[in-house]
């Protein structure tokens, strides 16, 4: 049966979106164009190329997967049923011919091979996006052998759509995350800066920590050698000791042998005298010598044996003492545990007593403060215009008096009557160690007759000015020292006359508190930290009440106001918190509204607080005399104490004090920087609890559970 040379296959009937001469874009991307537009011209160019290289325009139907091997006719079997299921036997009729003999790989499908090749060599490699044309390339030549297969050009038609969409599907993600590259390239450089930064960080710190780790060496090394030098001294120093007690005990034995003979000779003299001298005589002088051997043997023996009893049982308490002792002990303890109880029961009622006494000290603050405000109305008011010819007339009279209750115009009397009594001039005093520095001038000094509220003026600004040049400088400086400054820079030539008139004005003003605290600033009594102290506690109070009003309308509910009293200071119970807010009500004359507590902090026209702030200072002040009085019951019984010892005591005493606030009390109590501290040499304890009572020494947590 001979194969036929042309196999012709029945038409495929192609759907209708087949048949369309044209595919929708949008069905497989935005980047995909379809065959017969985008690569018609490649097409044709490429089919133009194959058909000129071809004979007669004859297409193989050659299969696929034959390439380069040859085909025997023997070695090819057909089956009947697989040639009825192409249509007719006919087809093998003209295929006959091309496997009748050896034939090698199809001509079309070698003329695309040669083409591809061609066109993958022309590329430049080193030229940008090469890879889109050798795609170009393969594109063109899938094209061309979809075309000419018409019978699978619908299937592989949608084979190569699904691919262009699927392309451009991962052009569009790629595009999405490209911005995204470059985000986490940015994020990987600042992550390698920090970790850079994080390593130079740790690598100072390991290096502080080495050369500390070195110091401490060095300081062990030296102990070591100090404690070697004084165990060897020590041990030569017992040497010494045993030799010389060696030397005392034979010197000791030496006399007592010494005595005895003299006296066994005076016997024996007085015997030898009411013997017989012939008896005497015929005692036998070796036999004595053998006698005294013994003798001097069993008393070394006997003074050995005296020594060791002596070394052993010469701490041994004899029974009838220890018993009596013993007694005396159980005595001692029965009595103890006696006053124990009945001291426990004391303490127990003395604490009812200070809470009835703290309880009995309110109402009497309240009815004191009822009373001052019914003597204010109700007593009757003086004739003021007299005095208006000692203030200078009616004017300055009322410029002083108006406004003004019965208490400040008398301390406006005062004061001016003081200022008239005042002397015109002073008399300098030298510029001797004694004398402070602001004061250091000689000769005569007008007085400038200062007021208090320009002594209270003057007070603020040097210390607002002094805070900020210590704060710049990192140091706290001298307040006499600055003040001589301020002077200076303020009035020039002047600045004696000030300075003296400055003094005189705060010695007749020593009753207020902010210049008496000055004063005493001034003269080195208390440290500078109290008037720092309290300039933070009214800040820090302004502070919480200014969070607590979320209105920002500046009042507050008598329960607003307390809760912010309470979140301020943690540490108070609930009596003085229960005060303040007493004392507010009535400084602001309402006992059951609201509160406008910015009234709380106006100051008078001498720069003096009310009532309420007044009250908190001495809060305070108690507060803080308390805890130093706990610190010392702590210290009871040690007269001088050192630095681990202060520390100790102020840990038992408030366990939630930080370091820093630790090395701050310590320093004001050794007069010391915390450098140094490790050197500072034990001091007197009543010396450290005076200099700690006056600085700004305050309680930092709650305070344990036995001494509440």
């Amino acid at each position: 049966m001979s194969i036929p040379v042309e196999t012709r296959l029945p038409p495929l009937i192609l759907s209708k979106r087949q048949r369309s001469p044209t595919m929708h874009s949008h069905d497989y991307g935005r980047d995909y164009v379809p065959i017969q537009q985008s690569n018609a011209h490649g097409y044709l160019t490429v089919l133009r190329k194959l058909r000129d290289g071809g004979a007669n325009g004859f297409l193989s139907t050659w299969p696929a997967h034959v390439t380069s091997q040859t085909v025997h006719p023997r070695h090819r079997s057909f089956n009947t049923k697989d040639i009825k299921n192409h249509g007719s036997e006919k087809c093998f009729g003209r295929c006959s011919d091309e496997f009748s003999g050896q034939v090698g790989k199809p001509r079309f499908l070698m003329q695309l091979e040669d083409y591809l090749k061609r066109e993958l060599q022309t590329l430049d490699l080193q030229q940008p996006k090469v890879q889109e044309r050798r795609l170009q390339t393969y594109r063109e030549v899938f094209d061309c052998f979809i075309e000419d297969f018409k019978t699978y050009k619908p299937l592989l038609t949608a084979i190569k759509n699904e691919y262009e969409a699927t392309l451009a599907y991962m052009r569009d993600q790629i595009r999405e995350l490209e911005p995204l590259r470059t985000q986490l390239v940015l994020v990987s450089e600042q992550c390698e800066r920090r970790i850079l930064a994080l390593r130079e960080e740790e690598r100072a710190e390991m290096k502080a920590m080495k050369e500390n780790k070195k110091r401490l060496h060095r300081i062990i090394e030296d102990m070591r050698e100090k404690q070697s030098a004084l165990e060897a001294q020590v041990c030569r120093l017992q040497k010494d000791l045993a030799a010389q007690y060696l030397a005392y005990r034979d010197e000791y034995d030496a006399r007592k042998l010494l005595i005895a003979n003299i006296s066994s000779m005076s016997y024996a003299t007085e015997e030898e005298a009411d013997d017989d001298m012939q008896v005497a005589e015929s005692e036998d002088p070796v036999k004595l010598k053998l006698a005294l051997k013994v003798c001097r043997e069993d008393l070394t023996k006997a003074q050995v044996e005296l020594n060791r009893l002596r070394a052993e049982y010469g701490d041994v308490v004899p029974r009838r003492d220890w018993e009596s002792l013993d007694r005396c002990h159980q005595e001692n303890v029965q009595k103890l545990e006696t006053l124990q109880t009945d001291f426990d029961q004391m303490k127990t009622e003395y604490n009812t007593l200070l809470e009835v006494h703290k309880q009995v000290l309110l109402e009497r603050d309240s009815f004191q403060a009822e009373l001052e405000v019914f003597q204010g109305s109700s007593t009757p008011r003086p004739d003021w215009e007299c005095c208006a010819d000692i203030l200078g007339g009616s004017e300055r009279w009322k410029e002083h008096f108006e406004c003004q209750s019965s208490q400040q115009r008398l301390m406006v009397l005062l004061e001016n009557l003081a200022e008239k009594a005042s002397k015109e001039f002073f008399q300098g005093r030298g510029t001797g160690s004694d004398v402070p520095v602001f004061l250091h001038y000689e000769g005569q000094l007008k007085n400038v007759r200062l007021k208090k509220a320009d002594v209270v003026r003057i007070i603020k600004e040097v210390m607002k000015e002094k805070d900020a040049a210590d704060e710049e400088l990192g140091m706290c400086s001298d307040l006499p020292e600055f003040l001589h400054k301020y002077l200076e820079r303020q009035h020039g030539d002047h600045a004696g006359d000030w300075a003296y008139s400055l003094m005189e004005t705060i010695h007749r003003h020593l009753k207020d508190e902010l210049i008496s605290l000055f004063n005493d600033i001034l003269s080195g009594e208390v440290d500078e930290s109290l008037y720092h102290g309290q300039i933070h506690l009214v800040t820090h109070l302004l502070k919480m009440l200014v969070q607590s009003d979320t209105a920002e309308s500046g009042i507050l509910s008598v329960s607003e106001f307390r809760e912010a009293l309470r979140k301020a200071f943690p540490l108070k119970n609930e009596n003085d918190l229960g005060e303040l807010v007493n004392t507010a009500q009535a400084e602001l004359d309402n006992a059951e509204g609201s509160l406008v507590y910015q009234k709380l902090f106006i100051e008078d026209s001498d720069g003096k607080n009310r009532g309420f702030l007044s009250l908190l200072k001495k809060q305070a002040t108690a507060e803080r005399h308390h805890y130093i009085n706990q610190l010392k019951t702590q210290l009871e019984g040690k007269r001088e104490v050192d630095v681990a010892e202060l520390r100790t005591g102020f840990k038992a005493i408030d366990p939630s004090i930080d370091s820093k606030a630790l090395d701050n009390h310590v320093c004001f109590a050794f007069m010391a920087k915390i450098e140094n501290l490790n050197q500072a040499q034990p001091i007197d304890t009543e010396i450290a609890l005076q200099r700690l009572l006056a600085a700004d020494v305050n309680r930092v947590g709650p305070p344990p559970s036995h001494l509440n």
